[in-house]
């Protein structure tokens, strides 16, 4: 059998590991999912090591090595690395023993690591620094994003804002961008009941506590005082702070001084300095209230605070900022939320205190369980799943001694990338492309070399790279021709080889009988495999509002029909002018082979004209544009529209009811082969109508997860994958027990 060992892993974090800071617990935590996953995990340390705090919690790891390079001489250096120094040291570790995956974090070093050939294509990139406001964006950084993007099997995100803002800068991220948020492990210990007592008597000070770094915008050195403010309204408190790493603020001199003035003189405030994680955890546990709370330009901020999860994983409730990020974890009616040392003074200032802090520190324990090493444990399970695929039975069970070499040949894979990439993920087999330049042109030389090296050829688009795929091939050698629409109509199927041709693949039941009739080829060569889903990359949170906006993706050409589209709109806005369409497309002037037509350009002048001079939907449609960002776009739609004549698929309806939106679509050839007929509608009229009642009778939520649940079972990415994995390298047979997929499930 062919099955994966334990998979091998190495962990570079640009951060010192002699400093306590939430990026250096990040190391700890990273190294501690991977291994509990069921990796074997190289850590790479970045700096010599002077207290080992942080160092010999991993080192008591089990299947977690520490690699300190200054102290086993694999560097000359005794400073911290740099990031040329650090890559050059994550090629030797993999060339002793390859990796499968390599965690890096840390813009600069990323780059550097993403422009080296031998570790491009297994980075797991985890970025923090870099600018999070659009006019801080350089050309330079964008460089380095986009070439982050393209040796990243994933793009490790902390928060979704963080998730969409990316995917906004750099497109190449979208589809490898996974949310991999901040990790709060067990602490070890159970936290002790609070202390008996009023909080804030003389007997009994209320115990506030601060864990991290100090900085001005963390309002570190306004937390030093808050005990002469509480005093002043007759609490007596006292402020526990733990840290040693002391950030210079260039743009306040003398401030480093200040705080470290303040956290050595101040009544009322206890300087720990450096502690342990857990000793930390334990010290934040005996506290009253945690703090969390910082200047209001970082409410901006795409990050979450590790600490905020840690206060709340042990029932202590954090005083804290009002923002979106934390109002989605805590509620909205959260107590805490504090905007100054006034209001912290008010917020505490209650007669009752003692009942009341236990009642939000239970509620903050359970807001913050999926931020538990238990749930970061299930979540990398499914990430090394993914990238890391195990072989299905017909792939597992070959016996050749050498791995199963797959060429696919496209001059256009947008429907493919993630079998790509499930295909290169197996164990044993070797994926090549040959990168046709359009339809058809290509370097002839470099398609002969694939004749000469695969076992398999996959000709994505049955176009000239099928018919000369046909032609070439070698006797021995599988060919797989996967059509889509377009082609049926193009003139050159005839030329086509198809007794060359072992398998052709078709995306819905409907155009695979139409193929047969307008081809005919042999049936029992035909298969269906429908498009994949990327339930995981779509399944974000909707925005307020979504139930009331349409989607439409891609509208061109006319056939497509968006004036039906803006139909629906606008027999919506006669009744509630709430409703609004956005389309993430790209336009009819944007394809010269679309322009050039007469009929195009007439409709494309009565549609614009339509939406200047009606008004039921003037200024009610935008134009976002085309681009990879449909996931993030999908969290403002409720509603995605499928009007179109034809269609051999339509990809777009399934994305949207992965991304919680319902799917309206009118009845074009072959739809109820692929989707529910509960979401086909007859008419642009019932289909208005049924966007108005579901909406208008509550029942939106509703029928949006019963779309998420119809989709997840029909077109999973997992099944998708496994059955291409299978036709590698086995006939499928219509109609046969071992018939990879397939139709929709729901679609009957």
């Amino acid at each position: 059998m062919n099955t994966r060992s334990r998979p091998q892993a190495i962990v570079y974090g640009d951060v010192n590991l002699n400093i306590l800071d939430g990026s250096a617990i990040w190391v700890q935590s990273m190294c501690e999912a991977l291994s509990r996953a069921g990796a074997s995990v190289r850590v790479l340390l970045k700096a010599p090591v002077t207290t080992d705090r942080l160092v010999a919690p991993l080192r008591s790891m089990s299947h977690v090595t520490v690699i300190d390079p200054f102290a086993e001489g694999l560097t000359t250096t005794d400073e911290p690395l740099i990031a040329s120094e650090a890559v050059r040291l994550l090629t030797e570790l993999d060339t002793r023993q390859h990796a499968d995956l390599i965690v890096v974090r840390g813009l600069r070093l990323t780059a550097a690591a993403a422009r080296n050939a031998q570790l491009a294509g297994r980075l797991w990139s985890y970025l923090t620094d870099i600018p999070q406001s659009v006019d801080q964006v350089t050309e330079a950084t964008l460089t380095n994003l986009d070439d982050i993007a393209g040796a990243s099997r994933y793009m490790l995100c902390q928060t979704e804002e963080l998730r969409c803002y990316l995917e906004a800068l750099c497109p190449a991220a979208a589809g490898r961008s996974i949310l991999w948020p901040p990790i709060v492990p067990d602490p070890g210990f159970d936290p002790h009941p609070r202390t008996p007592g009023r909080p804030g008597s003389p007997q009994r000070p209320l115990r506030l506590v601060y864990t991290g770094k100090f900085a001005a915008t963390w309002n570190t050195l306004e937390m030093t005082r808050l005990p002469e403010a509480l005093r002043s309204a007759g609490i007596t408190a006292e402020v526990h702070m733990v840290g040693d790493k002391v950030h210079d603020e260039p743009d306040r001199p003398g401030w480093a001084d200040q705080m470290r003035e303040a956290l050595r003189t101040t009544d009322g405030v206890i300087w720990h300095g450096g502690l342990p994680r857990k000793d930390a955890m334990q010290l934040s546990a005996t506290a009253d209230l945690g703090l969390s709370w910082r200047d209001r330009s970082m409410d901006s901020s795409l990050e979450l605070s590790t600490k905020v999860l840690e206060f709340g994983r042990l029932g202590v409730p954090v005083l804290l900022n009002r923002t979106a990020m934390h109002e989605r974890i805590l509620g909205s009616n959260y107590p805490f939320y504090v905007s100054s040392v006034d209001e912290i003074v008010q917020s505490v200032d209650s007669s009752d205190l003692a009942d009341f802090l236990d009642r939000v520190g239970a509620h903050t324990q359970r807001a913050t369980q999926p931020f538990t090493m238990d749930a970061a444990i299930e979540r990398m399970r499914g990430a090394l799943a993914r990238a890391l695929p195990e072989a299905p039975g017909a792939v597992a069970q070959r016996t050749s001694a050498r791995p199963l070499r797959i060429a696919v040949a496209s001059h256009d894979l947008k429907f493919f990338t993630r079998i790509l990439e499930h295909l290169d993920g197996l164990p044993d087999v070797e994926v090549r492309r040959d990168d046709w330049q359009s339809l058809a042109e290509h370097d002839e030389q470099a398609s002969l070399d694939i004749v000469e090296w695969a076992d398999v050829v996959v000709c994505e688009w049955a176009g000239p790279n099928a018919v000369w795929y046909s032609r070439h091939k070698r006797p021995d050698q599988r060919l797989i021709v996967r059509l889509h629409r377009f082609e049926l109509g193009a003139g050159w199927l005839s030329d086509i080889d198809i007794d060359a041709v072992d398998q052709v693949v078709c995306v819905s039941p409907y155009y695979a009988t139409l193929t047969a009739e307008q081809t005919g080829w042999p049936v029992d060569r035909i298969v269906v495999v429908p498009n994949w889903v990327d339930v995981e990359q779509f399944d974000r949170p909707k925005l307020p509002g979504a139930a009331f906006t349409l989607g439409m993706i891609g509208i061109s050409p006319h056939r497509k029909r968006p004036d039906l589209g803006v139909e629906v709109l606008s027999r919506l806005r006669r009744y509630d002018q709430r409703f609004r369409m956005a389309v993430k497309s790209k336009l009819p002037w944007d394809y010269w082979w679309i322009w050039r037509k007469p009929e195009e350009r007439l409709a494309t002048e009565e549609l614009m004209d339509r939406l200047r001079d009606d008004p039921t939907v003037y200024g009610a449609v935008s134009f976002d544009g085309f681009g990879g960002d449909v996931a993030a776009w999908l969290r403002r739609v409720g509603w995605v529209l499928s009007t179109s004549e034809d269609e051999s698929f339509h990809l777009a309806p399934a994305e949207g009811m992965a991304s919680r939106a319902v799917p309206a679509i009118l009845p074009w050839p072959g739809a109820d082969t692929i989707y529910s007929p509960r979401w086909i509608h007859s008419d642009v009229e019932s289909m208005a109508d049924s966007i108005l009642d579901t909406v208008h009778g509550g029942s939106w939520q509703e029928q949006a997860e019963q779309a998420y649940a119809e989709v997840t079972a029909s077109f999973p990415l997992t099944d998708v994958c496994d059955a291409w994995a299978t036709l590698l390298v086995e006939d499928v047979q219509p109609g046969s027990a071992s018939r990879p997929l397939y139709q929709s499930k729901t679609a009957r």
